[in-house]
């Protein structure tokens, strides 16, 4: 199956709260979640238990957490946009973090969006579906 978006969300309730989002306005279908930055990268460039994965059918959009185990959403980031495969691939950076320098080195890093997570139920929910319609069905991305 072709993942057009790939969930970096290490907090389960957050991410089941994405793919609820996402399933309501019928965007779920083609989403793949990872709990950590260092499958994150397994899966984007084609390692480890993704090894046989199509390195050349990336995700339409990455939604990408910072604070995680293993590897953080910073150093995925870079990663994916120090690479001349995966540079284009739209990342927005979806985290609870307020902090000046989070949003200044994902930008600096080449991120193309970053959203602090709303804290009530009704604004995640709407912040998710939005982010999901705009970045998979109105966005027009490079030919690659």
């Amino acid at each position: 199956m072709e993942i057009e978006l790939l969930l970096v969300e290490d907090n389960i309730s957050d991410a089941e709260l994405t793919i609820r989002s996402l399933k309501k306005v019928g965007l779920a279908n083609t989403m793949l979640h990872v709990k950590d930055g260092a499958e994150a990268l397994d899966y984007i460039f084609s390692k480890g238990e993704y090894v046989d994965r199509n390195s050349i059918k990336n995700p339409k959009l990455i939604l990408l957490d910072i604070k995680m185990p293993k590897v953080d959403g910073i150093e995925v980031l870079r990663q994916i946009k120090n690479n001349e495969a995966t540079r284009n691939i739209p990342v927005v950076i979806m985290t609870s973090s307020k902090e000046e320098q989070d949003i200044i080195t994902s930008y600096s890093l080449g991120a193309n969006s970053y959203i602090v997570k709303p804290v009530n139920f009704e604004g995640f929910c709407k912040a998710v579906a939005d982010l999901g319609s705009y970045w998979l069905i109105n966005n027009q991305p490079p030919i690659s």
